[in-house]
């Protein structure tokens, strides 16, 4: 058969079309672009679904498939979706433990919230029937009675006068509305401890929420206590530390006229707290020193082992990742949170840390989840034979001559 010179070359033009099309691991990410070729692709008349590794298409093809970026994109797509489908079928066992210590204080200022089933305390609160828990940490400053105030009205101002949204799913404008009431519910904290009259206004308290529902976990912070998340044994800051060294927090402060000298605003080593009214313009005005929280959100799989919330006695003297990885040796040693919360205060202790000392523990994964047993490492013996001529040789250099 007699072959043209353009029958060669349409046929070299479809070759090198379809090799690249081979490589793409997902079907959907074929490219339908017309370009001048305009070259004709046989489509199968059955209406299935391609085969895995065969792209079909129904339009013609361009040239210069496949474009690196459109298969970037959709291989993140798909990477998404994969995430979103594993946190989707990924059901927290949560439990906790956690340990509170004086330290080298005269006072305990510190106070902390612990609540592993929050739908036994408060019903069906958010109109689901997911798994839900509440934990906080308030570290006081001026005094303990801010802290303690906090602490004793907190399922009040976050869930019972709360604005909160209710659903059957979970979803990211329910999650943003959850967000706004938590931000409403600081802000409600924070007028209450100007109204009363049992707390002075020279008392305050840094203050952090950790809301888990399902396998959502919602962080809100006002201050400079932390939230740490391990994923597959790596620290996460789920919180940022509201401190006057913080460049954006200096900037924040100094363009609302606030005076840092020393890293301290005022006198305070943080730039976000609840009360303090002595140090906060009056209502209504833009005060240097507020209350306004930062979220952080995290949409939890079974990569997500546990988090640590703690008071800043625990950051002072320890990095995210030392205190992760401290907890993570003791859940494979013995697997208890309530241990783990404690060892995390002795290790703070033994660092000498000056202040009040509070740890939260909160545990994601089955007790019996890949369970991991650390053992000693066995020694290796080594065996070795000697001639009767090598052992006369040794046996002659051990008696010095």
């Amino acid at each position: 058969m007699i072959v043209s010179q353009n029958m060669m070359t349409e046929a070299e033009i479809i070759c090198k079309q379809s090799l690249p099309m081979l490589d793409v691991k997902y079907h959907l990410c074929v490219a339908t672009t017309t370009q001048d070729h305009n070259l004709p692709v046989d489509v199968a008349a059955s209406h299935s679904s391609p085969i895995f590794g065969e792209p079909r298409v129904s339009e013609p093809v361009s040239n210069d498939f496949p474009r690196s970026d459109s298969v970037v994109g959709c291989l993140d797509a798909v990477e998404d979706a994969t995430i979103e489908s594993s946190a989707a079928k990924f059901a927290p066992n949560i439990r906790s433990g956690s340990y509170a210590d004086i330290g080298p204080r005269k006072s305990m200022e510190d106070e902390h919230i612990q609540v592993d089933d929050l739908s036994a305390h408060m019903g069906s609160f958010l109109g689901c029937s997911m798994p839900s828990a509440f934990y906080a940490v308030f570290d006081g400053h001026g005094g303990p009675d801010a802290a303690a105030y906090i602490k004793r009205n907190a399922m009040k101002l976050f869930f019972e006068d709360a604005d909160l949204p209710h659903t059957s799913d979970i979803d990211a404008i329910f999650l943003k509305e959850l967000e706004n009431s938590h931000r409403e519910s600081f802000l409600r904290a924070d007028l209450a401890l100007a109204h009363e009259h049992s707390v002075s206004s020279s008392c305050g308290t840094t203050a952090l929420t950790a809301l888990v529902l399902g396998s959502n976990l919602l962080v809100a912070s006002a201050g400079d206590c932390r939230a740490v998340l391990c994923r597959k044994g790596k620290a996460v800051d789920m919180s940022q530390d509201h401190k006057p060294s913080y460049l954006p927090e200096r900037r924040r402060v100094e363009e609302l006229g606030g005076y840092i000298d020393d890293g301290y605003l005022n006198g305070l080593s943080v730039t976000r707290s609840l009360g303090d009214w002595d140090m906060k313009l009056p209502l209504g005005s833009a005060s240097p020193l507020i209350a306004e929280p930062d979220f952080q959100q995290a949409l939890l799989t079974e990569e997500d082992e546990f988090l640590i919330i703690g008071c800043d006695g625990i950051w002072d003297v320890m990095s995210s990742q030392f205190a992760v990885s401290l907890v993570r040796r003791g859940l494979r040693r013995h697997d208890d949170p309530q241990q783990c919360a404690r060892e995390l205060v002795a290790e703070a202790l033994r660092l000498n840390t000056s202040d009040n000392v509070t740890v939260i523990v909160i545990c994601f994964s089955s007790p019996n989840r890949d369970r991991v047993v650390e053992s000693c490492p066995q020694r290796r013996r080594w065996r070795c034979s000697l001639s009767d001529e090598g052992r006369r040789r040794l046996q002659s250099l051990l008696e010095g001559n």
